[in-house]
């Protein structure tokens, strides 16, 4: 498939495209992916399984979170599709917190450039926290968001290990 992604709304031209940095850094890292056009109505995971064929255990989903704080403590976390981010528990303690919660669309676009149901590991802002469940890696491949809705990406999860700042964690979701 060739690197480019269809038109979706998320940015006026290809200056602005929001998978861009993501297509940047996996060519940088040397990581092997497949690219997945996909239609951005059926971003969001559960539609994008059902539409596309791919099982729920095999995609993962990239939430960023933010720890409530000044100055706020943001990391990106990847669990897959059949499993819940642990916010209050894992992910509060891991930032030094009292209170953590999913970021926003808003936050998100502002600090990804991603929108939700696009968001992914690669391409994400130097120094940003990426913590990968551990069962992510147990997973022949994974498919994660492309850095727009209309892309996705599947991967060997090992490739995950290639990026910078991130960590593998256990029972980062339930």
């Amino acid at each position: 498939m060739p690197n480019t992604t269809p038109a979706d709304g998320d940015a006026a031209g290809p200056a602005g495209d929001p998978a861009a940095p993501v297509l940047a850094q996996l060519a940088a890292l040397g990581v092997e992916h497949e690219l997945m056009p996909c239609d951005p109505d059926l971003a969001d995971t559960a539609a994008f399984c059902q539409a596309y064929g791919v099982a729920p255990e095999d995609s993962a989903n990239t939430i960023l979170v933010v720890g409530k704080g000044e100055p706020p403590a943001y990391a990106a976390c990847v669990v897959l599709a059949t499993t819940k981010l642990d916010v209050n528990k894992a992910v509060r303690k891991r930032l030094g917190v009292r209170k953590a919660s999913f970021a926003s669309a808003e936050e998100t676009k502002a600090l990804t450039g991603m929108l939700i149901g696009g968001v992914t590991a690669f391409g994400l802002p130097e120094g940003l926290a990426i913590w990968v469940d551990s069962r992510v890696l147990g997973r022949e491949r994974v498919v994660l968001g492309g850095g727009s809705r209309s892309l996705k990406l599947s991967v060997d999860p090992a490739m995950l290990m290639a990026l910078p700042d991130v960590e593998i964690v256990d029972d980062l979701a339930v």
